[in-house]
């Protein structure tokens, strides 16, 4: 009789232990929603040189003219990264990234109205001004949502999604422009942005805690891994950040980053052209290789980081690794593609290029999440300052190097470029975080 009275004792205690609750991945649409405004971006961004053609049809542009016509844009993209970054940590992500995409995508329906290349300038600079915030506000929103052992996949994949919407951006446009003109696809585009606006202030919250289908396991994951801290209306301590390094460092290495990608997204395909002496034809299959191969990069450098993050525990190494590794395979594969005698093989090792390239995109945002916490947006806004610094040179300065010393020595700055790259990011800690004031709330 006792023994049966024990063992049922025993059995209503188990029933009364707490199953442990399984924790809900809220933070994982907070991901694909951010994935979707990477895409949107590269959507806007390559539907401008998309319609160039029928642009300058329409108005008459000469070259030079719509040079600087869309030069306004990179202007006002590079100029306010910084006042961007400050935004997303001023108000906190869900009002400052619905509030730019509103932005642009309002000056991407204006576009159309434009009736000469000063207002069309001024235009596409006002739309520049708008996107500039998007990747660092963007990277401000998952700060608080992705845990340090999913940064480098989740910035992987933002980055990833922001080739592939390139990629499929001439695509749709030119189905648009064929049927419809070429002001279609600005209001459809535009379109796109304001919903996927109205979904992410639906859907967003600043912090876990706030989110209504958080549960408490959820919360409590990102708590312990993260912390807790006001998810807006902080005061940005810019000269802590800006006289640190660590900050420096990571610029410097991204601002080399720049230089490399924007030989592939501007000279590239005049290169395959005029060295290799391709057609039409090939020359638009062959550049568009490399920044496949760069999709690719961008989904395993973050994923290979993520899994060295969990399988080694030290997240100052699984960084380190996957960004050097990947600019010391940048730097062995250009002089390869740039010296072999055959078109295909030279694309060939361009494609492990970019490949290695892009394997660093994912790590160095994630180094933003990871050495900047509630500062994200804004560590992020200067990494970007002076990556598209870079990519600005790459423009400029290229031509001027093909003219006196020919395509050889263009593309071995890439490399030399890269090795310096490589250098940088062995000196960065991604596990030491900037040495920072506590948020101190607005008045």
């Amino acid at each position: 009789m006792i023994s049966v009275l024990s063992s049922g004792s025993r059995e209503l205690a188990a029933d009364a232990q707490p199953t442990a609750e399984v924790a809900t991945r809220v933070r994982y649409v907070v991901l694909l929603l951010t994935v979707a405004a990477y895409m949107i971006t590269y959507l806007d961004r390559v539907l401008l040189s998309t319609a160039v053609p029928s642009i300058q049809k329409e108005f008459g542009f000469s070259l030079i003219t719509m040079g600087w016509v869309m030069g306004a844009y990179q202007i006002a993209y590079a100029a306010f990264q910084i006042p961007g970054g400050w935004l997303g940590d001023r108000l906190g992500a869900r009002w400052a990234l619905a509030g730019v995409v509103v932005w642009w995508s309002a000056f991407t329906a204006c576009i159309p109205f434009t009736w000469s290349a000063i207002s069309m300038a001024v235009c596409l600079f006002l739309f520049g001004m708008g996107e500039a915030g998007a990747f660092p506000i963007a990277t401000r929103s998952l700060s608080r949502w992705m845990l340090p052992a999913e940064r480098g996949i989740a910035q992987g994949a933002t980055h990833a999604g922001s080739r592939l919407g390139g990629a499929l951006t001439p695509v749709l446009a030119v189905a648009l422009i064929a049927q419809f003109g070429w002001r279609m696809p600005f209001y459809t585009f535009a379109l796109v942005g304001i919903a996927w606006a109205a979904v992410w202030f639906g859907f967003y919250r600043d912090t876990p805690g706030e989110h209504h289908k958080t549960n408490p396991a959820e919360r409590r994951l990102l708590a312990t891994a993260l912390g807790t801290a006001p998810g807006r209306s902080v005061r940005v301590p810019w000269r802590q950040i800006l006289t640190q390094r660590q900050t420096w460092v990571l610029s410097a290495m991204y601002c080399c980053y720049g230089y490399d990608i924007g030989i592939f997204l501007t000279w590239f395909p005049k290169y395959l052209q005029a060295s290799r002496g391709l057609d039409l034809r090939q020359m638009g299959l062959y550049a568009s290789l490399p920044l496949l191969a760069g999709f690719a990069g961008d989904l395993c450098g973050g994923a290979l980081s993520d899994f060295l993050v969990r399988s080694r525990g030290n997240l100052k190494l699984a960084r380190r690794a996957v960004s050097t590794g990947g600019f010391l395979l940048t730097a062995l594969a250009i002089p390869l593609a740039t010296f072999a005698s055959d078109a295909g093989a030279s694309v060939g090792y361009f494609c492990i290029a970019v490949f290695g390239l892009e394997l660093t995109v994912g790590v160095s945002w994630a180094i933003t999440l990871d050495i900047g916490g509630d500062y994200a947006g804004s560590v992020s806004a200067v990494m970007n300052t002076l990556g598209n610094i870079g990519a600005a040179a790459a423009v400029a300065l290229t031509g001027y190097i093909v003219a006196s010393s020919g395509w050889h020595a263009a593309f071995l700055v890439l490399a030399g470029l890269a090795v310096l790259a490589a250098i940088l990011s062995w000196q960065i800690d991604a596990s030491q975080r900037l040495r920072l004031d506590s948020p101190a709330l607005s008045p």
